[in-house]
């Protein structure tokens, strides 16, 4: 029996590939398949099955093209109304892989069909179970996103997840291994940790979810309290999942044609495309199209492009760095961004150099901005999250998280010049070029965001005022 986790650390995902005497399991296989045919016909082995924990919304799982490919089936757990073949599980149903048997125990509570698949072992040994997004490290699945699908309130589905965890899951031998679909950074949950496996004993030592003696009221609350809202993106992900998508090598070949430069605002116009340009916030603010927005290959690009554009349908255009257009394709359609209709042939050189117009961002070093900044008399405005503003920031800053940027822009006052920073740069030249999309240039963005700007005399503090707006 060998185990593998597979993690994609831009979408903070595991996904986990079984073999035994010559048979295989894939739980939660990521959209593109190749991979994983791959590693099978190297490995000798046959796919027996692809379980799916539930219906993702952070992602597009691969379930359906590998079922093609492979003639292996899908197994979802109970409840799971799919739209195309697959297995719903009955509570306990146990598949045979190799030597070894994978068990569904029914966990509700993240969702209705939410399942978590047991592994005993060649000698009938309670070994490891593949948690989905049932019990993360740390934390456990959010309640909040199957609300509508369970025609349920988010404290109902915290109560069946508080049952669930305590009926199926700690029940389990401490030495049991807990591999779970997310870690730090997805939004899946709230307080993830790094770490990406551990045992029932750990957990039940160290997660607060999972503390002994908690009443369901006091896990509701403390599970349902400070919840962000899901990201507009998740119920069509679910959708795909759910239903089915365009093959990823449909979407690929899409993607990968190459748009001349006297041909694309032209295609970008007729089309109504989004551009996209993934290079990164250093290359972007000394030059790019106009009008394009910049989310950096090199980031938490996925999950910030489901955020920001939302509309999966979206046309979308892309400028990249050489070399990079099939890893953003890729990355894009695991978010269910499929309508691509190609890049810029040569990228932005390219255009630079056949003498079209560009733009650029107005941005200056930490120290430039310690030497400028007039406390009390210029305006700040931080987009990291509110728990990195709460633990220290600027004095007098304004807190306005990148994730909401659609609701707060109505706020800025266009006559008033303000610094826009985040965390180190990244997040801060999303804003910007959001920002100068929509007409707004009165501001300055810091290179290097926070982490350059504490190296400086700038005054900071970790109060937190409510009140603060950005209106003149």
């Amino acid at each position: 029996m060998k185990i593998e986790q597979i993690y994609t650390g831009c979408l903070a995902q595991g996904a986990y590939y079984i073999t035994s005497n010559g048979e295989a399991a894939i739980i939660d296989p990521l959209r593109e398949i190749q991979p994983y045919l791959d590693r099978l016909e190297r490995d000798g082995v046959k796919l027996k099955y692809i379980f799916e924990t539930h219906f993702h919304a952070d992602f597009v799982s691969g379930h359906v093209d590998l079922s093609k490919e492979t003639g292996a089936p899908i197994v979802y757990g109970p409840n799971a109304a799919c739209e195309f073949d697959c297995i719903s599980a009955k509570d306990g149903q146990e598949f045979k892989i190799g030597k070894i048997t994978i068990k569904a125990l029914h966990t509700p509570g993240h969702t209705m069909e939410s399942t978590t698949f047991l592994l005993i072992d060649e000698n009938g040994k309670d070994h490891a179970i593949f948690s989905g997004d049932t019990l993360f490290i740390g934390d456990v699945g959010r309640p909040d996103l199957a609300q509508k699908a369970a025609g349920m309130t988010q404290d109902q589905l915290a109560g069946i997840l508080y049952h669930s965890l305590r009926d199926k899951i700690m029940t389990l031998a401490d030495d049991v291994i807990v591999y779970p679909a997310h870690g730090a950074g997805s939004a899946c949950g709230k307080n993830m940790s790094k770490e990406t496996v551990s045992t029932i004993g750990n957990q039940k030592a160290t997660n607060y979810a999972l503390r002994a003696n908690m009443t369901e009221e006091e896990f509701i609350k403390e599970v349902t309290d400070g919840l962000l809202p899901p990201p507009a993106y998740f119920s069509m992900n679910v959708a795909m999942n759910k239903q089915g998508y365009e093959s990823f090598e449909t979407v690929l070949h899409n993607g990968m044609k190459a748009i001349n430069v006297k041909e694309f605002e032209a295609v970008a116009e007729e089309t109504g495309a989004l551009i996209l340009d993934t290079r990164s916030a250093a290359d972007f603010s000394k030059g790019f199209i106009p009008q394009s927005i910049n989310i950096g290959i090199n980031g938490d690009f996925a999950p910030w492009v489901g955020t920001l554009i939302a509309d999966v349908k979206q046309p979308i255009i892309l400028v990249t760095a050489a070399g990079m257009e099939e890893e953003t394709v890729t990355r894009l359609s695991r978010v269910g961004f499929d309508t691509i209709i190609g890049h810029l042939e040569g990228g932005f050189e390219a255009w630079q150099n056949e003498g079209f117009e560009i733009d650029t961002v107005n941005r200056i070093t930490a120290e430039q901005f310690a030497n400028e900044f007039k406390f009390g008399e210029d305006k700040v405005v931080d987009i990291r999250k509110e728990t990195e503003y709460a633990a220290e920031h600027i004095d007098d800053a304004y807190s306005k998280p990148l994730a909401y940027i659609n609701d707060w822009v109505k706020d800025i006052n266009p006559n008033e010049h303000f610094y826009l920073h985040c965390a180190g740069g990244y997040r801060s030249m999303i804003a910007a070029s959001i920002l100068q999309a929509r007409g707004f240039r009165n501001f300055s963005e810091v290179e290097g965001g926070f982490g350059a700007i504490s190296k400086t005399n700038v005054p900071k503090s970790d109060f937190v005022c409510q009140s603060k707006v950005l209106k003149a």
